[in-house]
């Protein structure tokens, strides 16, 4: 089972293993994190629900979606474009679209930094979990189309061992069933709505954060 990683700026290519085994990229260019433990969102409503103000580190965050390609990016964007802009590595294991680099470039991601691996509907949660684990990623967004309870379990564990921000993108029909993930937010009405986050009961406002469009379809 094999994955690919290409990144999004022209570059020499880098197989999956090579960007595992640079494990001191990241933490040569870390950032410090808030006080209260979180890394920040970038948006300072959302920070404001989160008992950690701020994605919990070292920790898997699910983000349930009512379809791919609404726009779920945006989120993730002001933490992305700042880890890679500190020469942090951010991967993304199996997106269901073709990432548009101009796009996420002008969102302020820097591109040599940031590799899509590329991996089928079986190998997509073994790469999300070596990408985790590996201690050379910042962040990791993964699409894992088949994984059940105990695969979501080894990627929180996988994430808490790598110190990694791991972010996991997955059809809201999954928000019905327990999830180890630290923080779940869920996707509707136009805003995000915490179902789940370690540390404090789930807030019940919502945060309305505005769609990004960095993707093509892939044919």
């Amino acid at each position: 089972m094999t994955a690919a990683a290409t990144p999004l700026a022209p570059a020499a290519e880098v197989s999956l293993d090579a960007m595992l085994s640079a494990q001191t990229v990241w933490r040569a260019g870390r950032l410090p994190v808030a006080a209260s433990g979180g890394e920040p969102t970038g948006h300072a409503g959302l920070d404001a629900l989160l008992p950690q103000a701020g994605w919990p580190r070292g920790a898997l965050t699910e983000l349930l979606l009512p379809a791919d390609g609404v726009g779920e990016l945006a989120i993730v964007l002001p933490t992305l474009a700042r880890l890679t802009s500190a020469g942090g590595i951010v991967a993304l294991v199996a997106p269901p679209y073709l990432p548009y680099a101009p796009a996420w470039q002008a969102a302020g991601v820097d591109l040599r930094h940031l590799h899509v691996i590329e991996a089928d509907a079986r190998g997509a949660a073994w790469a999300l979990e070596q990408c985790l684990r590996s201690a050379a990623c910042a962040a990791v967004l993964g699409w894992p189309r088949h994984v059940d309870g105990p695969g979501l379990r080894r990627l929180q564990v996988a994430a808490d061992s790598g110190d990694c921000l791991g972010f996991v993108f997955r059809d809201a029909r999954h928000a019905v069933n327990p999830s180890p993930a630290a923080l779940r937010l869920e996707y509707g009405g136009g805003a995000w709505h915490v179902r789940k986050c370690r540390g404090a009961r789930a807030p019940s406002q919502g945060f309305a954060c505005p769609a990004a469009r960095l993707a093509a379809p892939v044919h």
